[in-house]
């Protein structure tokens, strides 16, 4: 009894070992904050420290420009997990003309690790594409990434060549991918910064955009299985949850994109998310599960308070335009300066957002001719009405057309009394006159018999000196001395 208990046991040892060898081997450890970190403050979150996270690695991007806002060790290689899977994604859309057309499951698409994530897909199942690429997003299925790569370059060996080129090419320094769907291995890795230059390439992409935002998704029925709607149960930081269970970690401004986890990789979590015109991209590499939630709504706000979008048009408001106009009334009570103000657009669609740093914004308008063109639609001289158009406003997006507004007179500026005609005034109405002679006035009557009467004034002057000295010559000259002693 004793032998067959002892057998038992080891028996019972040689059948839990492996177990417990592999219950070691799948656990991800949970980083923790830095003994010298400050407790994080939720009301200033423009005081986020590199120590406030619980990421090893960590960066903050604008989506617009790519500058860097935050980053924690940025460059250093670490595991990308199932984030891989935002580039595998990405090459479908661009290399696949139509994402509807129907593909076939192999046999090697479905060979994966028994603990590896799926979108349930069987060998010999015909699915469209695009039904692929939502579950490679919203299930982390490591087997749509495999069936990605078959369509895309035939095999998965050609597909992970070209996953390469791409990241070289996208300015990709530490980065190399050895399989499309992140399953660990040695010579498959990233960093948080190659990352983020991925994600935002990505996310220039509409059909991109929409996957990754996507918080469920119906699968059509296939010849394998029947139709169902996919459920987005890997990125807590999209989902509201319900009044009843709402999610923690929900964040309003998220739209995207992608997480993953393994052992080797711990949790690691891509990000994106929009305000007020504002779009960032953030990447955590090896964090904790709820953690990268955490870290990501901390990244974010911090982002948000950096940054700040703004119109041309409330661009111009904060510091707008006074000109000095000529010819202005004595009595003007502001001594003729004039207020414009910015009206549209009037021309160019969409009004435009301009995206930049608070202090940049700042700078912009004050010194508003760097950004926007102010081209004088007329002379600033009075009178002027107001409401009436007096320049023009041109903002130049980077990729897209100008966008026009219309400066306008704020007031009305009157014009000076009894000033004399410019010449151009002078010429402008002899020539809009019809009839060719001037009227006639007693102003110009005067004018014209003005060389007449002084040449009259003239001979009457000569004539009077005339008479005059004839009178005198024959007068009798009077003694020198008339009275003589």
């Amino acid at each position: 009894m004793r032998k067959s208990f002892s057998l038992f046991f080891v028996l019972l040892f040689l059948f839990l070992a492996p177990l417990s060898a592999f219950a070691e081997s799948v656990t991800i450890p949970e980083p923790t904050l830095s003994p010298n970190a400050q407790k994080y403050d939720e009301e200033h979150p423009e005081n986020l420290d590199p120590d406030q996270l619980y990421a090893l690695s960590a960066i903050l991007i604008s989506a617009e420009t790519g500058e860097v806002i935050f980053e924690k060790d940025p460059d250093t290689i670490r595991y990308p997990a199932s984030t891989t899977k935002i580039l595998t994604v990405l090459l479908a859309i661009e290399n696949v003309p139509d994402l509807n057309q129907v593909v076939t499951v192999s046999d090697y698409a479905v060979m994966l690790p028994d603990d590896s994530s799926t979108m349930g897909l069987q060998a010999g199942e015909e699915i469209p594409l695009i039904d692929v690429l939502y579950g490679t997003i919203l299930r982390s299925g490591n087997d749509g990434a495999n069936v990605i790569a078959e369509t895309v370059s035939g095999s998965v060996p050609a597909f992970v060549d070209l996953m390469n080129r791409t990241a070289a090419m996208l300015g990709c320094e530490n980065t190399h991918f050895a399989n499309p769907h992140g399953l660990h291995d040695d010579y498959h890795y990233s960093t948080a910064r190659d990352l983020a230059i991925i994600a935002r390439e990505a996310m220039k992409n509409e059909t991109f955009r929409e996957i990754v935002s996507a918080t469920e998704y119906h699968v059509a029925r296939t010849n394998k299985r029947r139709a169902y709607t996919m459920q987005n149960r890997i990125n807590d930081i999209l989902t509201p949850g319900t009044e009843e269970n709402p999610h923690k970690y929900y964040y309003e401004y998220a739209n995207g994109i992608k997480g993953g986890s393994h052992s080797t990789a711990g949790y690691c979590f891509v990000g994106s998310a929009e305000k007020d015109g504002v779009e960032l991209i953030s990447v955590l590499m090896f964090t904790g599960n709820r953690a990268r939630w955490a870290d990501t709504i901390k990244l974010m706000n911090y982002g948000f308070s950096q940054y700040t979008s703004v119109t041309p048009l409330e661009l111009y408001n904060m510091n707008p335009l006074t000109v000095v106009t000529s010819n202005y009334s004595t009595s003007d009570p502001d001594s003729g300066n004039l207020l414009l103000v910015c009206k549209g657009p009037v021309s160019g669609g969409k009004e435009p957002k301009i995206v930049a740093t608070n202090a940049e914004v700042k700078r912009m308008a004050r010194k508003m001719t760097d950004t926007l063109l102010i081209d004088y639609t007329r002379e600033l001289t009075a009178p002027i009405e107001v409401g009436e158009q007096v320049a023009t406003m041109t903002y130049y997006p980077a990729f897209s057309d100008p966008v026009v507004y219309s400066l306008v007179a704020s007031r009305s500026v009157e014009s000076r009394q009894n000033v004399p005609k410019t010449l151009e005034e002078i010429y402008n109405e002899a020539y809009a006159d019809d009839n060719p002679f001037p009227p006639l006035s007693i102003e110009l009557a005067l004018v014209m018999l003005s060389p007449v009467l002084l040449i009259a004034a003239v001979i009457t002057v000569i004539l009077a000196l005339r008479r005059r000295r004839r009178t005198s010559k024959f007068k009798t000259p009077k003694p020198a001395n008339r009275y003589v002693k």
